[in-house]
């Protein structure tokens, strides 16, 4: 099967059915195209994302399965929940968004490379100035330790990266997020593909086309309420 080549001058130019996606690699459903907030959000409403190195082309995701939690279904394990009753980290949204970003793209090991390139980051930046894309940061001691973003489109949350440099500062970010998503009515948090860290906080694997009936059924649904810019 070929792959679909995006025109990068065509941003609302439709994906091809997600039911194309390739098995090997697992999801891979397109390549080229642009990182413009419309193709961004139309790739997100259809259970798409983008996700290449600095020296590949720009590549487009649909794994089956996919990995998600449904914010009544998180787990707080009793480690995480001390800490959490010991307020050791101060959890603000969307206060240093940039900041989230530029970590998150640090490589995690030595050598290592990143799929957050310039582009990236500049497109999710001006996701984040359109009130898509949002941020999640955890301080010790007035330095950021810790932190997640995604992208908000109706009640779903669809994660992106997350970083710590202090032991459970993302978890704690995480795990304040959830709650907060919960109580503004948010039906589901994609996590993308699985993780055993993920899996820690009760994510669970569901099909693809499963995946893609919540999205029709949620992303048009407003939430409750919404206060993501802390005072």
């Amino acid at each position: 099967m070929r792959l679909t080549i995006l025109d990068p001058n065509n941003p609302e130019q439709c994906f091809p059915s997600v039911a194309e996606a390739l098995t090997i690699p697992d999801g891979l459903l397109a390549v080229g195209g642009c990182l413009s907030k419309i193709r961004l959000l139309n790739a997100y409403r259809h259970g798409i994302f983008p996700w290449n190195s600095a020296d590949e082309p720009l590549l487009w995701w649909s794994p089956d399965p996919r990995l998600v939690l449904f914010p009544d279904k998180v787990v707080i394990s009793k480690s995480l929940t001390k800490t959490l009753r010991k307020q050791s980290f101060t959890i603000t949204f969307d206060k240093s968004f940039d900041e989230v970003v530029f970590a998150c793209a640090k490589p995690r090991k030595e050598n290592a490379g990143t799929w957050i390139t310039e582009g990236i980051y500049k497109a999710y930046s001006e996701l984040h100035r359109a009130g898509y894309a949002h941020s999640v940061e955890a301080w010790s001691d007035g330095e950021l330790t810790g932190g997640l973003y995604g992208v908000a489109i109706g009640r779903v949350f669809f994660g992106e990266s997350m970083f710590h440099t202090k032991t459970d500062a993302s978890k704690t970010a995480f795990a304040t997020l959830v709650g907060r998503l919960k109580n503004w009515g948010f039906e589901l948090i994609d996590c993308q593909v699985s993780t055993h860290h993920l899996i820690n906080f009760g994510a669970e694997e569901i099909s693809r086309s499963v995946f893609i009936k919540l999205l029709d059924q949620y992303c048009g649904q407003a939430p409750y309420q919404t206060a993501w810019q802390d005072e």
